[in-house]
């Protein structure tokens, strides 16, 4: 079969490789679309935890093509997405519901060959049957919503909550329209593109902002009660900090390079009673993730703008995302 394969940092092609071999409790997938995410993009330039050579691709649904012996709740040929995380379930932190931190986490894609390839094979328990009225395209979409899931979970906003995010791409977008239904008095959103601060403001911020225009905007109004980076830009973070206000959550979602700084007076941490999140990956998020998308809670069609080929994905990397991008997809 055809595979997207990264071999080292900056080194990539398209090769023929063997079919995926389906164990028992193992269900081998034909896959359809896959999502490009920002980590792919950190995988490809060697600044994530992946080993290599490996095949990426976390974000991803296709069509049922062989079921494991053990495997008596799906057959061929239904059409499926399925959640990458790998865990063992039996370590301390799988023990105490904190499964994206187990001793042996593993991720689909991120440490053992993914869903850039005409199959992959995943464990049965991970996988789920698509309903009739969600596309390809949407099942595809599950997984990074299941981020915005757990960054949720982390953040756990209030109503009333004043919020300002920086970055709209496609996963800011998915956090303006969460961060709009818990029911945050005020979001302000953050980025380069006026395209992407129109659509936010469409889909409920209260006000976009040229990242250029910030400081003179937000002169007379800089202190916030929620702080969100979605862009893992260090420089960004650091502007991010200065609009903590007196007891302030800060979540950093976005995925930054491994090794990155940022200063933060640790007297400013005390002083202004503030409270520093991370959101790492998913946390037992994909079913709950999987209903938002189903019944439409949070839409994500319209953030697909761009699909591209195995045969596209080396210069696509090679090029890099550019300002205007929201989601491209694979379609195999």
């Amino acid at each position: 079969m055809k595979a997207f394969v990264v071999e080292a940092p900056f080194k990539a092609s398209v090769q023929e490789v063997a079919e995926p071999a389906c164990g028992p409790d193992e269900i081998r997938i034909a896959v359809e679309r896959v999502g490009i995410c920002g980590t792919d993009h950190h995988i490809f330039k060697g600044e994530f935890l992946s080993p290599y050579p490996i095949i990426p691709g976390h974000e991803f649904s296709g069509t049922i093509d062989q079921i494991g012996e053990n495997v008596s709740s799906f057959t061929v040929g239904e059409r499926v997405t399925a959640d990458p995380t790998l865990v063992c379930g039996a370590c301390y932190y799988c023990q105490t519901q904190r499964f994206n931190h187990c001793e042996q986490w593993g991720a689909i894609g991120n440490t053992v060959n993914g869903a850039m390839a005409e199959k992959v094979v995943v464990p049965a328990k991970n996988v789920m049957k698509l309903p009739d009225q969600m596309s390809f395209g949407e099942g595809a979409f599950v997984e990074p919503v299941a981020c915005v899931v757990h960054g949720m979970n982390q953040l756990n906003a209030k109503a009333g909550d004043r919020a300002i995010l920086f970055g709209v791409g496609a996963m800011g977008q998915q956090l303006v329209q969460a961060l709009v239904k818990v029911g945050v008095s005020e979001l302000t959103v953050v980025d380069v593109e006026e395209d992407k601060l129109a659509l936010a403001v469409e889909w409920g911020a209260t006000r976009g902002v040229l990242s250029t225009h910030l400081d003179e905007e937000l002169a007379e109004e800089r202190l916030f009660d929620i702080v969100v980076d979605a862009t893992g830009i260090p420089a960004v973070v650091q502007k991010a900090f200065t609009f903590l206000g007196p007891a302030a959550t800060y979540l950093q979602f976005g995925v930054t390079p491994q090794g990155s700084n940022v200063q933060l007076d640790p007297f400013t941490l005390y002083h202004k009673d503030l409270k520093l999140l991370g959101s790492m990956a998913i946390n037992q998020t994909f079913i709950p993730a999987f209903h938002w998308v189903a019944n439409q809670r949070v839409s994500v069609e319209h953030l697909i703008r761009r699909t591209v080929t195995l045969e596209d994905l080396a210069q696509y990397f090679q090029d890099g995302p550019t300002a205007k991008d929201m989601k491209t997809q694979l379609q195999i």
